[in-house]
């Protein structure tokens, strides 16, 4: 025994030491995801400002002024006022120079004082969804309060004539709904998952390019021997990754960790060797590494698609939802948002976990014989 774990520490070595040589993996394994996180985080952190809107005012009154000043007064748009057609709005969307353009009415201003119905005309640019539904929002709240305002002049009364039910809003989990709460831990673990991946499924797909595998089988080590030597840098550096990027979305970005962090390492653990698992089952399937990097891209992009950050998974048809529960990083991101956000523990945790557990054990022990018997 002593023996086997003598010839799987020199392995690891050898391991350890062809990464240096070879230093671009392990360095974009450690940098690259953290940098993608870096831009990911800054990016979803900051509030939408500046906006492109143009305003036709047709009015041209005390009240489409108004108007004009309080959507600038919001700090969301940047805002055009001196337009005179419609053909220029046409031709600036068309350009995609602008995501929304508010038409005034030339009887904006008669109909507030007349118990009219005014209207706005609002044009979105729906090729940029993420910023037309910010116009959108913003807007639909000023004009909200607008109303309310002429119905209650309308009608002679004050704001406080009509104080009544007030309801109490309270977030939980992110108080002031940051958005970089929730994209960077989903980053954080799809991140986590492509480099693990790309990392395994080179190991024996770049011995095979460069024609060192026979060599390697032929010397004294066990399949078994050569499989876990070459999977501690992988578990290692698949580590200090989560460990980096942990710290740098609770540092750079206040992502909380409410939880147990060791129960949180341990889970990680679990969730690396099963993703290890998997990388290895490409490594030796694949010819090179090119099939292998191509192979990765496959598989990590359908993961995406069942982790529930594009989509929900429970909007998903019931056959789909059936299809996610089988994919460990459904479960994992549900777990690091649980233990990270929420501070939930094994209690309530556990389907996932026990989920994670099995599909680990599953395919830990399919890729253990499919490795050992491709390379006997």
């Amino acid at each position: 025994m002593w023996k086997s774990i003598s010839r799987i520490k020199a392995l690891s070595i050898k391991e350890f030491i062809h990464l240096r040589s070879d230093w671009w993996l392990p360095a974009f394994m450690l940098i690259g995801g953290a940098m993608e996180l870096l831009l990911i985080g800054w990016a979803t952190s900051r509030p939408i400002t500046n906006l492109p809107v143009v305003v036709w005012d047709q009015d041209r009154s005390a009240s489409s002024r108004a108007l004009i000043q309080s959507l600038e007064n919001t700090d969301t748009f940047a805002l055009e006022v001196h337009l005179e057609d419609m053909d220029a709005i046409s031709d600036r969307l068309d350009r995609g120079q602008i995501n929304a353009a508010l038409v005034i009415p030339p009887d904006f201003d008669r109909q507030l004082v007349s118990n009219g119905t005014p209207t706005l005309q609002l044009l979105l640019n729906g090729a940029e969804s993420i910023a037309a539904t910010n116009v959108l929002r913003t807007i639909e709240g000023l004009t909200r309060e607008l109303g309310m305002q002429v119905t209650l002049q309308r009608l002679g009364l004050d704001s406080e004539d009509l104080a009544g039910f007030e309801p109490s809003l309270r977030v939980w989990f992110n108080e002031k709904l940051s958005e970089a709460l929730y994209t960077t831990p989903a980053e954080l673990g799809l991140m986590l998952e492509f480099t693990i991946l790309l990392f395994a499924a080179l190991t024996f797909s770049r011995e095979k390019e460069l024609g060192t595998l026979e060599s390697l089988l032929v010397t004294p080590y066990t399949s078994l021997e050569i499989i876990i030597g070459k999977s501690i840098p992988v578990l290692l550096i698949g580590m200090a990754d989560f460990i980096i990027m942990l710290a740098m979305i609770h540092f750079a970005f206040e992502v909380p960790i409410r939880g147990s962090l060791p129960l949180l390492l341990v889970l990680a653990f679990i969730y690396t060797l099963a993703v290890m698992g998997i990388g290895l089952v490409v490594s030796v399937t694949s010819n090179n590494q090119h099939q292998a990097f191509l192979l990765v891209m496959i598989i990590g992009f359908v993961d995406f698609m069942f982790t529930g950050y594009a989509a929900p998974v429970e909007s998903m048809p019931e056959f789909l939802q059936l299809v996610a529960q089988v994919v460990p990083a459904h479960h994992w991101l549900a777990i690091l948002r649980g233990i990270a956000l929420k501070g939930a523990d094994l209690s309530v945790l556990w389907p996932n976990v026990m989920a994670l557990v099995i599909l680990g054990l599953v395919i830990g022990t399919f890729s253990l014989r499919y490795v050992r018997r491709a390379l006997e």
